[in-house]
């Protein structure tokens, strides 16, 4: 320690001595409110002596408590005490603190963190994750193979089928929207601002899944046909606007695959001994290519549902050690009263403003900052990714609202069981060790939860840890890895880079031609037919199906036989395309590693960068007066704008955006805060403005038309809902239903989601926290009830995720095993004709090669 330290340590008694009887019992509680720490002592938690004050003048008693009290202060330049009272100080697990000249007070430092799952015990958590995801994308291939007849479609790669139940629906959303930062930075969250921190990291996420509702089931009715938001943009605006949302769409990709990787690495490293990066990135690499090569994302469906079913078995089970059961490792661990009281020990660091310093409150400056940051932030990462719309496209209008709306409520168990029970937890041991069990690094990597499982539950804390981690990994960055290929193939390629007919007019028939619809004439109109009923189709397939040659037969029909042709060249596409994106997670990762991006630096700048597109993308699938120039505006605008406020405000931070600074400066509340703001807000003023200054490019009364004439000639989107719609020729690709009746029919479904989803965000985001910050710190009997009301919420959603999904796809199999059944019979009688490789044994006229 050098001089100049003992100087202020000798600085700080002289000032105790001159205050006399003047510090009151209230400063013993909260000694800010009189004193603060001298930074000697603030010093002394990065593993420096404290100045053995109490030696170089007489102290009066209170003076004396006071000093003891301040102990063991946080580091940094922070000066909030450790301990509330010198009580807990020696309630710590810890030998007693001395001081005297002789034996000066030494505070212990926090440790750094040291793995404790073997590498080859990891390597097996990799190899079983990957294992399990081949069985189930093959389950899934089966299961369109013998039921649903549809296995060499690649329209199911990209839907799944187009009928997926709502319950799929909602367990796809929770593993999809549960990334490797759910799970860590969540945690950290809680960790820093207790139990408001847990709650507005739940909450603040929540919100955009509700009410993407709204817009899904717009989306369904506006565009059933569209493979992507994108193609809704282009079928409205033209090509300059859809190449600019194309590029948002890719960052978007970029950066939420880019969160995941670094999460899911960092986690990796840190759990598994000598586990290199590399490594873990190709792992995860291969197990996303595997099976979304498989099954697309049909196969993603059912992977999904068996990752959100044990993330949130395991949740559940860290909330039952943290708060339920006893710990022989950790006896003040396993009750909410013991949590309780080590909680109430600690006081918080000042610069987050909780009420009285303490984590057991509500009322949070800096939670409340990071809960506007949040909401704000993750608009941009739900609205603009293409893999939110791709569960919305698998599913119809009423499947789809059921699905968004449970899915983020069953979504909020995670970050609100993970973060109240590893967020809390992390404090609590710190209490009982006498000192934060973490670095502040390593916090910020996302060890919370990992020292929390590991110091609870040794090796097996560790390994849950690890395996809920890599679940959320592969099961987002697969969602991420389909959406960027389906971008690539319907986007790209199928409009630019090679379209099916590159002259043809959205409102003729793709496969002859002809003109259809509302403008076509009655002499020269188009008479194609869906390939479900199409005889010649069915010779084709059979052939294929018996053939005893590597290389399949040509396709034969007149009708579908060329855009069959074609359709197999996307479907090549979409391989080299799956594998391609897959790993390219490798070099991502490693980039990520070598410039030792933070997680949570990540989470908060991504608002900044796509928020501009979030208002603009909303109002393309429900807005008519809506213009190109707008759109166009709102984005760019909107996201340059956002970028000068956030490095603005950070420029004004000691060293401004310096090397050194740049990520500490950026990555200051007040700093994204602006930028998130301004981003969502200032993009959507300005696409509005832009859009009352400029006309459509089209008769308003005509847009939904025209986005309706984006099909699949081979399955159109009016032979998918002829039963809702009541249609008895839904297979005639002229036969197009209005606007008017689609809507009609959905217009309930479309209200139910706007005020359903309306209403459980308002009660989220306003009027649950407006009522929680009103009262005091929590009571033991009000911290209790708090607990309690988290780990019901997360049994509920437990049992619902296991059994809803799984009873709604027996059902649907069952149901759809039937349908075959009676279309099979009514082939044997001649009422209908046949369909895919159904009923062969009817035709003896196929020729076998």
């Amino acid at each position: 320690m050098d001089w100049s330290t003992k100087m202020r340590g000798l600085v700080f008694a002289c000032l105790l001595v001159s205050t006399g009887s003047a510090v009151d019992n209230k400063t013993l509680i909260n000694p800010l409110s009189a004193v603060t720490t001298p930074p000697a002592l603030s010093a002394a938690h990065n593993g420096m002596t404290v100045p053995a004050v109490a030696s170089m003048t007489t102290l009066s008693p209170a003076q004396k408590a006071l000093l003891d009290t301040c102990l063991k202060p946080f580091s940094g330049t922070n000066t909030t005490c450790f301990y509330r009272s010198q009580k807990c100080a020696n309630s710590s697990r810890r030998l007693p603190y001395a001081t005297g000249p002789d034996n000066a007070t030494v505070v212990d430092t926090a440790a750094a963190f040291a793995p404790s799952t073997e590498l080859w015990a990891g390597l097996l958590v990799f190899l079983g994750i990957l294992v399990g995801a081949i069985s189930l994308a093959q389950v899934f291939m089966l299961i369109r193979k013998r039921v649903y007849k549809d296995k060499d479609s690649i329209a199911s790669a990209f839907d799944g089928g187009g009928s997926i139940s709502g319950g799929l629906t909602a367990s796809t959303i929770v593993a999809q929207w549960t990334w490797a930062a759910t799970l860590l930075q969540s945690s950290n969250v809680a960790s820093k601002y207790g139990v408001s921190g847990a709650f507005w990291y739940a909450s603040g996420a929540t919100i955009q899944i509700l009410l993407f509702a709204m817009l899904a089931s717009q989306l369904r009715v506006r565009a059933p046909g569209a493979k992507t938001f994108l193609r809704v943009i282009h079928a409205r605006f033209g090509p300059k606007t859809h190449i600019v949302y194309v590029v948002f769409a890719f960052a978007t990709n970029l950066i939420v695959t880019a969160m995941l990787m670094t999460g899911g690495a960092a986690v990796a490293n840190a759990l598994i001994k000598n586990c290199p990066v590399v490594l873990a990135s190709v792992m995860v690499a291969a197990i996303v290519a595997c099976h979304t090569l498989i099954g697309g994302m049909g196969a993603l469906f059912y992977v999904s549902y068996c990752c959100s079913a044990i993330i949130l078995v395991v949740i559940l089970y860290f909330l039952t050690q943290v708060f339920y059961v006893g710990s022989l490792t950790h006896p003040g661990m396993g009750s909410m009263e013991s949590v309780y009281n080590a909680i109430s020990c600690l006081n918080t660091p000042d610069k987050y403003g909780n009420k009285d310093h303490s984590y057991n409150t509500f009322f949070s400056q800096s939670g409340l900052i990071f809960g506007i940051i949040n909401i704000v932030g993750n608009f941009g990462t739900v609205f603009v990714d293409q893999s939110y719309w791709q569960i919305a496209i698998a599913s119809k209008p009423r499947q789809v609202v059921y699905g968004y709306l449970l899915g983020g409520l069953v979504w909020f168990a995670v970050p609100f069981g993970m973060a109240t029970s590893m967020g809390l937890g992390y404090q609590a041991m710190s209490s009982q060790a006498g000192r934060p069990l973490l670095t502040d690094d390593d916090a910020g990597r996302g060890l919370v939860p990992a020292i929390v499982a590991q110091e609870l539950l040794g090796t097996q804390g560790a390994f849950l840890v690890l395996v809920v981690v890599i679940l959320a990994v592969v099961s987002t960055a697969s969602a991420e890895v389909m959406a960027v290929t389906s971008i690539i193939v319907h986007d790209l390629y199928q409009i630019y880079f090679k379209p099916f007919r590159r002259d043809n007019d959205t409102n003729c028939c793709v496969l002859c031609g002809k003109a259809r619809g509302r403008m076509a004439n009655p002499v020269d109109k188009c008479e194609c037919i869906s390939k479900t009923k199409c005889k010649d189709c069915y010779y084709d397939d059979v052939t294929r199906t018996q053939r005893k040659h590597t290389v399949p037969p040509d396709f034969k029909c007149a009708i579908h036989g060329d855009y069959r042709r074609y359709m197999e060249v996307m479907d090549r596409l979409k391989n080299w395309c799956l594998i391609l994106c897959s790993f390219a997670l490798i070099p991502l990762t490693i980039l990520l590693d070598v410039l030792s991006i933070q997680l949570g630096w990540l989470y908060g700048s991504m608002g900044v960068v796509v928020g501009s597109a979030v208002i603009p993308i909303s109002l393309s699938v429900c807005w008519t007066r809506l213009t190109a120039e707008g759109m166009i505006a709102g984005a760019v605008g909107g996201c340059v704008a956002a970028l000068a406020t956030w490095l603005g405000l950070a420029a004004r931070n000691p060293n401004g955006l310096s090397a050194s600074t740049f990520y500490q400066n950026t990555g200051e509340d007040f700093a994204m805060l602006g930028g998130n703001l301004v981003a969502i807000l200032g993009g959507g003023l300005i696409c509005v403005i832009v859009s009352y200054m400029t006309e459509p490019q089209m008769d308003i009364h005509e847009i939904w038309s025209f986005t309706y004439d984006i099909d699949n000639p081979l399955y159109p989107w009016a032979e998918m809902y002829q039963t809702e719609l009541g249609l008895t020729d839904g297979n005639k690709l002229d036969n197009r239903p209005t606007f008017q009746s689609v809507y009609s029919t959905f217009k309930t479904t479309s209200w139910l989601a706007i005020i359903v989803s309306v209403s459980l965000s308002i009660i989220m985001v306003i009027l649950w926290p407006a009522g929680m910050i009103g009262g005091n710190v929590f009571s033991l009997s009000t911290f209790t009830h708090w607990i309690n009301l988290v780990t019901a919420w997360t049994t509920l959603a437990v049992v619902f995720i296991i059994l809803a999904p799984a009873v709604e796809e027996v059902r649907a199999a069952y149901g759809a095993y039937r349908t075959m059944k009676m279309y099979v019979d009514d082939m044997a009688s001649g009422q209908q004709l046949p369909t895919a490789d159904v009923g062969m044994e009817k035709f003896p006229d196929v020729v076998t090669p």
